[in-house]
This record gives structure tokens, C-alpha cells and sequence, in this order.
């Protein structure tokens, strides 16, 4: 009775292998298939937009005579971003007080290559959708602005200039008790500890990217403006 039991339970352990080992491969193979089947629909479906996409960041739509290298505290690409911003941002506004503008070294994130310039080269080098944003700050805050600029080592800065320490507005009016600093919502909000635009006064949104305005005034100038002023001297 004792070794028929072995062999009865013995009988039923190998039959039980075998049904896991089955079940098993059944649902590997069925799985891989499924899996197959849905990346190449995905792989249809998305192509014609790879295509699309790679044609349009392929488009060349200025030329660079010198390389333009992101910089601390200053960089030919910080002076170009800045100014592409400020330029863009004022053309057709008149103000009666100062006004600057004011990126962060990490939002530009790859320098531009001498050469032809592509809309792929702009998102590299601005690969978020930061907006462009308006601050109306109380006269004060340029010393907090000042004492950022000392702490960080520099930030691309169109609009003013800093000597020995001292930022100063290009467009200095002495009784203008506000100036703008126009600058990214992600810097607006507090990025990259830039705390003093909490004191703002007003703020306005223009609903334009930072790097649709890139691309635009890339286009408008045909070859990139190339400026190498040290613009701030710590």
C-alpha cells in the first residue's frame, strides 16, 4: 500500500509540472504576440509624424558666422537669447520705465554650432515651454536682483549692465519708482531660487514661447547677431 502511494503521488507531481510548465509557455508565447502586434500598429500609426517631425526640425531657417556658447558670467548665446527676447518683446511697445531681461545660464541647454541653423539647433537649446512673462518690480528689487547675480556667478542680461558689483538699468530713469524685468514663468514662479519675484507689483503673461520667439527673430535676421560684451563684470 506504502509504494503505490509513492507511485500515485509521484505520478501526480509530474503531471502537475508538466500542466505549469504548459500553461506557462502558453501565456510567454501569447503575450509576446499581443505585445508585437500593438508596437507595430504603434509603429504605423506614429511614422508618418516621425517623418513630418524630422522634416520641420531638419528646416534651416538662419545662419550662425561663429559659434554661440552659453557662458558664466557671460556667453555670446546669453547676450543673443537675451536680446532676441527683449527686442522681440518691445519692437512695437513704448514704455516710460526701464526695462531688462533676465534668463538663467541652465535654461539654455546647448550652445549653437557656426554653420546653418536649424529649428532642431532652437530646441536644443530651448527644449521647454517656458513662456515669456512680463514682472513689474518695485525700483528696490534690482539690489536683490544685484545680489543674485553675485551669488549665482551671472545670468543672461539684456537691458542693463553690472561693473563692480553694480547692476545697472540701461534705460535708467530716476523717478521711476517700478522697472520690468521680462523673463521665463518658470523663473517667475520662484525657479532656480529667484525668490525677489515675489515682490513684484504686476505681472502679464504674453502667451508666446520663449523659443517660438527664438525661431522667429533666428529667421528675421537670416545670420545671428553675434555679441561677445561682457555684461557683467563681478
Amino acid at each position: 500500500m506504502f509504494k503505490i502511494l509513492i507511485i500515485f503521488l509521484s505520478g501526480a507531481g509530474l503531471l502537475a509540472c508538466s500542466s505549469v510548465n504548459t500553461i506557462s509557455a502558453d501565456s510567454e508565447t501569447t503575450s509576446i504576440t499581443k505585445e508585437y502586434e500593438v508596437s507595430s500598429k504603434i509603429d504605423t500609426i506614429v511614422q508618418p509624424y516621425q517623418e513630418d517631425l524630422k522634416t520641420e526640425m531638419n528646416e534651416v531657417i538662419a545662419q550662425a558666422e561663429k559659434d554661440l556658447v552659453v557662458g558664466r558670467p557671460n556667453g555670446t548665446l546669453n547676450n543673443w537669447a537675451t536680446d532676441v527676447v527683449l527686442v522681440s518683446q518691445t519692437r512695437n511697445v513704448r514704455l516710460s520705465i526701464p526695462v531688462m531681461v533676465l534668463l538663467n545660464v541652465g535654461g539654455l541647454r546647448n550652445s549653437i554650432n557656426a554653420g546653418e541653423v536649424t529649428i532642431g539647433d532652437i530646441f536644443k537649446v530651448m527644449p521647454f515651454d517656458n513662456e515669456i512673462v512680463w514682472a513689474e518690480m518695485p525700483i528696490e528689487a534690482l539690489k536683490d536682483i544685484e545680489d543674485y547675480l553675485k551669488k549665482s556667478g551671472g545670468e543672461p542680461i539684456s537691458g542693463a549692465t553690472m561693473t563692480s558689483g553694480a547692476l545697472k538699468l540701461n534705460s535708467e530713469n530716476p523717478e521711476a519708482k517700478t522697472f520690468i524685468v521680462i523673463t521665463s514663468d518658470y523663473l517667475l514662479n520662484g525657479g532656480d531660487k529667484m525668490n525677489f519675484f515675489e515682490k513684484r507689483v504686476s505681472e502679464k503673461s504674453t502667451g508666446v514661447l520663449l523659443r517660438d520667439a527664438m525661431i522667429s527673430e533666428a529667421k528675421s535676421q537670416g545670420t545671428l547677431i553675434w555679441n561677445d560684451e561682457s555684461r557683467i563684470k563681478l
